[in-house]
């Protein structure tokens, strides 16, 4: 099973539906084919960012909150290269025989 991906527009247009609607938003869910907890999810994020919300591709528009999520992707990497080596190291070690005599 895939993920489905969503224009913005189909977001905000899905979102408007519910405030301005008599249906309830299952009913709206349901014509739309999503599920519900995401059109909530969609409102909940329409409402508090306005105009910032549904970034789209999941870059940031200012520079400093791009250069921030580089930072944590840097980080993420450098932490699993040194979990990587950690655990191969031990290996190492104990696959040397040991010359106990």
């Amino acid at each position: 099973m895939h993920r489905r991906k969503f224009s913005k527009q189909f977001k905000i247009d899905a979102v408007e539906l519910t405030l301005k609607e008599e249906k309830t938003v299952k009913e709206i869910a349901d014509d739309l084919g999503i599920r519900v907890a995401l059109l909530y999810r969609w409102r909940q994020n329409h409402l508090t960012a306005r105009e910032n919300a549904f970034p789209g591709t999941g870059h940031a528009k200012d520079a400093e909150s791009e250069r921030i999520r580089q930072l944590e992707r840097q980080l993420r990497l450098v932490t699993e290269e040194r979990e990587i080596l950690k655990n191969s190291g031990k290996l190492w070690i104990r696959s040397i025989p040991c010359q106990c005599s």
